[in-house]
């Protein structure tokens, strides 16, 4: 695959109240939210989704987001201000995967069968398998080919809690990122057969619940505890030493510590306790992830003890059977008439605050750098 220089992701910052902060995030973004909006318009247009169908979803799901954070709801109204759409628009970026999806109604869930699924690689290296003592928490994130155009950093300056530092697609709340309290948390898609029979909290909400906390107990009970609609894994981090993985079906969650220093994981299930209770129904959408997570890990387990910010890089841009590959060029999706790629790939080092993403990494592996105001002590 030939290289060739691609726009790194911008940088918008962020403060004052939930309608403020909003507001500010939708105007500094409203070209790349009104490119998301469009391109999740255009699909459901594909699909005979009429606006009114998506809207009485999403009106389904608005009281499970107040009765979590009904901040939320505000800063979203806010973004929607700022960047002059409906808040319907907001809340459907925001809840793309839940709303998208329609398992409530069987008839329209046929239609969804072929639509591209988050994809993702994590890697989370322990203090004591870098050569600077360091934690390092990186990700590939694998999604629509499309996304490299709306993807953003934000800066959130917050007077109530920890600053946080998230990259996501213009106009969600949060995606993987870390906090001033040295809290990080990265997400990748699972599928099992508990999936969407029920309304639970958006993904991108639970994951800036988790930034948002100041305790990395908070951080856990708003992953763990939270009722989900659809299965994802989400790992969230310490910069003194903490790993956890959380396999999360809509109903159960089960967890996953790093061995010899290392926790990697990619799009099917790990825990032997949840392989003997659910059903994975992801494989046969995305076979390369059960090399994908070896690959990595592999790369990694010779160097542990001496790992760099360098060599998470190296692992995660890793070419082996490409496209079919750890990092993946932009390519037709298996037995889809979809196009994905590494949309990005993430690495995050909180306790110097500083985190580099590269966009369209098999096309251009050039890393921009983003930083956050010193960790609250």
């Amino acid at each position: 695959m030939s290289r060739q220089q691609v726009t790194p992701f911008p940088l918008y910052e962020i403060s004052g109240a939930p309608l403020e902060r909003g507001r500010s995030y939708g105007e500094q973004a409203r070209k790349r939210i009104a490119r998301s909006i469009e391109h999740y318009s255009e699909q459901a247009a594909r699909w005979k989704l009429e606006r009114s169908e998506i809207d009485r979803i999403i009106h389904s799901y608005i009281p499970a987001v107040r009765k979590f954070d009904e901040n939320y709801l505000t800063e979203m109204q806010g973004i929607a201000d700022g960047a002059g759409v409906r808040l319907e628009d907001i809340f459907l970026l925001n809840a793309r995967t839940e709303v998208m999806k329609l398992a409530f109604k069987p008839e329209l869930r046929a239609r969804l069968l072929g639509e591209t699924n988050d994809g993702c690689t994590s890697v989370k290296v322990m203090r004591e398998a870098t050569a600077d003592g360091r934690l390092i928490h990186a990700q590939n994130w694998d999604w629509k080919e499309e996304c490299s155009e709306t993807g953003v950093v934000l800066r959130i300056l917050r007077d109530d809690g920890p600053n946080v530092l998230t990259f996501t697609e213009a106009g969600m709340l949060a995606r993987s990122g870390f906090n001033s309290a040295g809290i990080s948390i990265t997400g990748n898609n699972l599928e099992c057969d508990r999936d969407y029979r029920q309304i639970g909290v958006p993904l991108p909400l639970i994951r800036r619940k988790a930034l948002e906390s100041p305790y990395l107990a908070w951080a856990l009970h708003a992953v763990y505890a939270t009722p989900k609609t659809g299965s994802n894994n989400m790992a969230v981090c310490h910069h003194e030493g903490i790993a956890i993985n959380f396999e999360c079906a809509p109903d159960e969650t089960f967890q996953l510590l790093p061995e010899n220093g290392l926790l990697v994981h990619s799009n099917h299930w790990l825990s032997p306790i949840a392989l003997g209770k659910l059903k994975d129904t992801g494989i046969a959408f995305s076979p390369c992830t059960l090399y994908r997570e070896q690959r990595v890990r592999d790369l990694l387990t010779p160097d542990v003890g001496r790992i760099t910010v360098d060599s998470v890089k190296r692992a995660l841009l890793d070419d082996f059977q490409s496209p079919w590959s750890v990092c993946r060029p932009p390519r037709g999706d298996f037995g889809r008439d979809t196009r994905s790629a590494t949309v990005s790939t993430v690495v995050m080092q909180p306790a110097l605050g500083v985190m580099e993403v590269a966009n369209l990494p098999a096309l251009d592996p050039t890393f921009a750098k983003y930083e956050l105001p010193q960790r609250q002590r």
